[in-house]
């Protein structure tokens, strides 16, 4: 009974630790949401308007390529863009045709925000990320690991156009207060991988 006890009493220590951290980090993720801003990706649904100008209000869907057509502006590579910047581009595209054009770019769905978890958690699979998420969210949504996982050894893979990067990820200096340096916000496409 007392064995009982003692796992049960380390596995909802072990819990309470894991709430704390994500409480932790969820507190941290709004502050890069407002310094970073939402890139935009391929399958997006924007809404672009003109002030003032009949027919250049459009809903726009960026394409796989990342690139998405209006009217004046042409062809425009919109995937990795804030809102912001998108705007910037279009605006400075109309000026040729409109004086001071007043541009709006507005995300209307999100479907490129999706990360993957691989290998030793309870549910792996593609997951939306509706927020800006950091690894040990991200974990905490696909179930934790599982017994056998190597939890020191956790990798996170980004590709960064043709470039692949990988970063290292240790569960348990994270849950413990030490590696929060590493429980970096997730990107689009971004996989992690417990072996």
């Amino acid at each position: 009974m007392f064995t009982l006890y003692s796992n049960m009493s380390r596995y909802m220590h072990n819990l309470l630790k894991l709430l704390i951290i994500t409480g932790l980090c969820l507190a941290g993720s709004h502050s890069y949401a407002a310094e970073e801003g939402y890139r935009i990706g391929p399958g997006d649904v924007l809404q672009v308007s003109v002030w003032k100008e009949e027919g250049m209000d459009q809903q726009v869907l960026v394409k796989p390529d990342g690139g998405i057509t209006f009217p004046l502006a042409g062809d425009i590579h919109a995937s990795g863009l804030t809102t912001q910047e998108l705007t910037d581009v279009i605006r400075k595209r109309l000026q040729k045709f409109i004086p001071s054009p007043v541009v709006t770019v507005s995300v209307l769905q999100t479907v490129s925000n999706k990360i993957y978890v691989v290998g030793k958690v309870a549910r792996p699979g593609e997951y939306k990320a509706t927020h800006y998420m950091d690894v040990l969210q991200a974990l905490s949504l696909a179930g934790g690991l599982t017994p056998y996982a190597d939890g020191d050894e956790i990798k996170i893979i980004r590709r960064e156009g043709k470039v692949r990067k990988v970063y290292r990820f240790d569960y348990d200096e994270a849950v413990s207060g030490e590696g929060l340096d590493a429980n970096i916000v997730l990107h689009a496409g971004d996989t992690i991988v417990v072996p």
